[in-house]
């Protein structure tokens, strides 16, 4: 208040009542608090030299107190530091907020008919009040409890993707009134309390790894670690097809591939699978029937599927090899037949790969054979389906005649001549000169002859086999004697 002649002021009235306090701050002002009081009132200052006049008037507004309907919850931990809503009416302007005679941790107004408040801490059941300009609220009790604070023990699965979604199961003590759930500084989107050592709570999405607590009326718990995983993405398979057996390994290729924790191709487990980075596995592929499969990766972080990208193919099966047999040399064109052939990727003759082949369809395959060694050989055609059952091709040396017996004849021919030598028994064509001529093979050694007729004179005699041709001998037709 302001005036003059302040100095040595005694006593400040509202009305009849005293200030509640006053201070002189000089001669022409005073600062006063005022008492209770209702209705218009004057305002006076004493002196030694007087009162002053009653020409000053101060008016006492008509406020109502604050009105506390609820405290939610109504108990909490001695240690304080639970978070409750105080629910009434007036609290507009509220000043204080006590638990008993302790002042609350902290609190906020959120509107005039609620307030967030932390509790102090405390013991037994103490009244909760509001304070307001307008007065002090009646009281809502609030016990401290001595309820133990939970602990968890462990979070099955501890892990899961970005989006949230997942059901985990957490284990440990003292869990059976909890209130909370949180993810990190995330509410779980939905929980359950099963028993006082179980809750089930559904994850909310997030990233990384974060921590997981549980609040009960007695605390907050430690946490416990939860992993936010990105979706994986499958992006190739390579190579891209095997046999029906399976048994093959494949490199898929992606991101996010961490954590795997299933492979499949159709509906089968993957034999077996390494984790080698984020962006590259190799699975055992496991059996299967012919034809395309999708091939799906799980993590925690999801689940990535690519479709038709992995083929079974059948094994080849070989039915028979014409000729059956070739020179050492090889070279020569081999034609084989069987199923499954399409996708020939190489024709072996025992362990020498044929260097020209062609496939002509999935029954057939033409071959140039290689050389190779004296003897039967196992042939096999190999294709992204596995390795055929062998078919016997056999090696054989070039044919010798050493010796003719007769070496001469009569031009009529019809005469037989015995031909001596080695590697006989595969003949298929022997030639007087270029006439062919009927032959039997007695043995490796031995081919017996019908000698064509033919003009008189020397003629060449070749042998054929599919080892090659021998021309080394000469026959001589004798012409008939002349009187």
């Amino acid at each position: 208040m302001t005036g003059t002649g302040f100095t040595g002021a005694t006593t400040v009235r509202f009305g009849a009542t005293p200030a509640t306090s006053f201070t002189v701050n000089s001669d022409t002002q005073i600062t006063a608090t005022t008492p209770l009081g209702s209705g218009t009132v004057q305002v006076t200052v004493t002196t030694p030299s007087g009162t002053s006049n009653q020409f000053v008037t101060y008016t006492y507004a008509t406020t109502s107190g604050p009105t506390l309907t609820s405290v939610v919850p109504s108990s909490g931990p001695t240690a304080g530091g639970t978070t409750v809503t105080l629910t009434g009416t007036g609290f507009t302007g509220a000043t204080a907020v006590h638990f008993g005679a302790t002042p609350a941790t902290s609190f906020t107004v959120n509107s005039d008919t609620q307030i967030t408040a932390t509790s102090p801490a405390g013991t037994e059941t103490v009244q909760v009040t509001v304070v307001t300009a307008g007065g002090t609220s009646n009281e809502v009790p609030f016990t401290y409890t001595t309820t133990p604070a939970p602990a968890l023990a462990s979070i099955a699965p501890s892990s899961g993707p970005a989006a949230g979604g997942t059901t985990v199961a957490l284990t440990g003590t003292s869990l059976a009134t909890a209130s909370s759930v949180r993810f990190g500084a995330t509410p779980a989107t939905s929980f359950t309390v099963v028993s006082g050592t179980h809750i089930v709570a559904v994850a909310p999405a997030g990233t990384g790894t974060v921590q997981v607590t549980v609040t009960t009326p007695g605390g907050t718990s430690n946490g416990i670690s939860y992993s936010y995983f990105a979706a994986p993405a499958l992006s190739g398979v390579s190579p891209n097809e095997g046999p029906t057996a399976g048994g093959n390994t494949v490199t898929l290729s992606g991101a996010n591939l961490t954590g795997a924790t299933a492979i499949t191709f159709g509906a089968t487990p993957a034999t077996s699978f390494t984790i080698l980075s984020p962006t590259v596995i190799t699975a055992v592929v496991p059996a299967g029937t012919a034809g395309p499969v999708d091939v799906t990766i799980t993590t925690p972080g999801g689940t990535s599927t690519l479709s038709s990208s992995y083929f079974y193919v059948n094994a080849p099966i070989l039915i028979s090899v014409a000729p059956g047999a070739g020179p050492l040399s090889g070279g020569n064109t081999v034609t084989l037949t069987g199923n499954h052939l399409i996708g020939t990727t190489a024709v072996h003759f025992a362990t020498t790969a044929a260097a020209t082949f062609t496939v002509v369809s999935d029954s057939q395959i033409t071959v140039v054979a290689p050389a190779g060694v004296a003897g039967p050989v196992a042939v096999t055609v190999s294709t992204a389906g596995g390795t055929s059952n062998p078919v016997s091709y056999t090696y054989l040396a070039a044919p010798t005649v050493t010796a003719l017996s007769p070496d001469q004849g009569p031009t009529s021919g019809g005469n037989t001549v015995t031909l001596t030598g080695t590697n006989l028994a595969q003949t298929t064509t022997v030639l007087f000169g270029t006439t062919p001529t009927g032959f039997t093979v007695v043995s490796d050694n031995h081919i017996v002859a019908d000698a064509p007729p033919g003009p008189a004179g020397p003629v060449g005699i070749t042998v054929i086999t599919p080892g090659g041709t021998n021309a080394a001998n000469t026959y001589t037709r004798v012409p008939a004697p002349g009187i």
